[in-house]
């Protein structure tokens, strides 16, 4: 299970891991783009020393880029490796995905081949996964498409805390691979186009030679091309798209050339294309399919231009980053989700929380209606309760027709003044009698029998009992609510619009649904559970909120057992 610090280390290295792949997209030249995707390895995979090796025209890699070091740089770049020996190496190394790696015992064999290395001097390892100073880890770079052309071999040595990557290091830099293959693919692409562009500026005598360049480049471009026009009426209509743009947006040439690009982008990101500039403007965006789907792009501008007349076509690269845009929202779910139950975790849960509390407390008006925080429930009532409003899912009140940006429906509350734009939260009436005040619940649910399951039948148990208890919490309340996990055998529930009788209802709601048996592995078992009912209010903050349930989960707990004990 992950510890509560993982989230926060997963979230850091993914926002390095982010900035270093946006990196690679302002490199000017193959030889800056090549420099980059070294420096990306040290300042964003946390290794000290990364190699870039490049595949010549001939075959064999070349040392084209260094980063970490200045005596090993100055010692092996420019140095050649045959392919015969990285072919070797790269066989006989144990996969970890697209990654290879040759550890220090197997390693000996290859001292005496011709691939350009360096050695640091260092003891032996004093356990199992800590890196050795001849481990060698590679990450191979391949071209996009079906072939898997080899561009190159990413080669990193001394990873800063010592150890071998787990798989959250290892998924990191075999993802940077793959980003840092795409930009020295479009590296040489751009490379190829700017010649040409030159070629057709200043070389009237050869212009054939040109356009005919020009035309290659730009059909056989591994990723999507667009000429568009500039200025006039048809500003920015498509005038000419090769076969990869065709292919990725599901429409032909000939029904590509009705539209412009502003026809073609999400409602949503309409904004982000019209701030794109012309020359050397780039932005991310979703373009329609004729299907009805949109796939995130990359959009890269170049103004071709006449020496005479000035500027006559827009040409536009066009980059399918569909799948880095789904890695990015798999890392960033992960980070903050529980990875047993794929509940929203700990990180998560407080930040949906501090969203929506403020410092200052509600004016004294709305204040002053809410009494406190709520409490415990009554464990004998069972059973549905009746609202004004319509019915949820789960038979409680749905008050609101819109919901918060995070799950939780919200209404202005009166008093706050024309300036308040924030909607303070209240507490309903800690009294016997419902004053009408909704406010947002937050019911801490903590298992009661639990741990004997642990210490009885294992973790495995455990770990089933944990994921259809969070099923079953999941179910019981409405599609705006959350149930996230806070650790060990301890679950939150925020279910915004509820009064306090509607948040006792609720308790008891998922307390029935929890307690029937559990099957795993043809065994029943049994587990209960506590609730303390908690009210956020403006004013508090989040941990004194978590505290407020806490507190009144162990008053209910100790009650109950106080209670049994007495029928006992």
């Amino acid at each position: 299970m992950e510890t509560e610090s993982e989230p926060y280390v997963r979230l850091s290295t993914l926002r390095q891991l982010h900035q270093v792949v946006a990196d690679l997209n302002t490199a000017r030249s193959l030889a800056d783009t090549l420099q980059t995707v070294a420096d990306g390895v040290v300042a964003g995979l946390n290794y000290e020393l990364a190699c870039v090796n490049l595949v010549r025209p001939d075959g064999d890699l070349v040392v084209a880029a260094f980063a970490g070091s200045s005596a090993a740089e100055a010692l092996i770049t420019g140095r050649v490796g045959s392919r015969a020996s990285w072919e070797r190496r790269l066989a006989m190394a144990d996969a970890w995905g697209d990654l290879r790696f040759i550890p220090h015992t197997e390693g000996w064999v290859l001292m005496e081949d011709d691939v350009p290395q360096w050695h640091t001097d260092g003891p032996a390892p004093r356990f199992e996964d800590e890196w050795h100073p001849h481990d060698r880890l590679y990450a191979p770079m391949y071209a996009s498409g079906s072939g898997r052309e080899l561009l190159g071999v990413i080669s990193v040595d001394r990873p800063r805390n010592g150890r071998h990557p787990g798989p959250w290091g290892q998924e990191a830099l075999q993802m940077y691979a793959s980003q840092s293959a795409i930009a020295i693919s479009n590296a040489r692409l751009r490379s190829n186009m700017q010649r040409a562009l030159v070629r057709l500026e200043r070389e009237q005598q050869a212009l054939r030679a040109s356009e005919e360049s020009f035309r290659q480049a730009f059909e056989y471009a591994p990723s999507g091309m667009a000429i568009a026009e500039m200025g006039g009426d048809q500003h920015g209509r498509l005038l000419r798209t090769n076969d990869a743009l065709c292919r990725l947006l599901g429409r032909p040439a000939s029904v590509m050339r009705r539209y412009s690009f502003a026809d073609l982008v999400h409602p949503e990101d309409i904004g982000t294309l019209l701030r794109t500039s012309a020359e050397g403007g780039r932005a991310e965006l979703r373009l329609g399919r004729r299907d009805g789907t949109y796939v995130w792009v990359s959009l890269r501008n170049s103004v071709v231009a006449d020496t005479a007349d000035g500027p006559r076509f827009l040409l536009t690269h066009v980059e399918d980053i569909e799948e880095r845009k789904r890695h990015e929202l798999q890392l960033a779910h992960r980070a903050s989700h529980d990875a047993l139950t794929g509940l929203p975790n700990s990180a998560e849960l407080r930040s949906r929380l501090s969203a929506r509390l403020c410092e200052r407390p509600a004016a004294p008006a709305v204040a002053a209606q809410a009494g406190g925080y709520g409490g415990g429930y009554d464990s004998a009532r069972d059973g549905g309760y009746e609202t004004s409003g319509a019915p949820g899912p789960s038979g409680y009140e749905v008050p609101y027709e819109h919901e918060h940006e995070h799950g939780f429906g919200f209404e202005p509350a009166g008093g706050l003044g024309p300036y308040d734009h924030h909607v303070h939260l209240v507490a309903p009436s800690s009294g016997e009698t419902d004053d009408g005040t909704k406010g947002l619940a937050v019911l801490f649910c903590d298992l009661d029998g639990f741990k004997s399951i642990n210490d009885r039948f294992g973790h495995h148990t455990g770990d089933a009992v944990l994921i259809e208890v969070a099923r079953r919490l999941t179910t019981g309340v409405r599609d705006g609510d959350t149930v996230a996990r806070l650790g060990g055998d301890e679950f939150v529930v925020l279910a915004d619009g509820l009064g306090a009788a509607d948040a006792a209802d609720l308790a008891v709601r998922l307390r029935n649904a929890i307690i029937p048996p559990i099957r795993v592995d043809g065994r029943a078992v049994r587990v209960g559970a506590s609730f303390g009912i908690g009210w956020a209010e403006c004013g508090m903050s989040v941990e004194e909120v978590l505290n407020s349930a806490d507190q009144r989960m162990y008053v209910e707990k100790r009650s109950r057992a106080k209670l049994h004990r007495r029928a006992g």
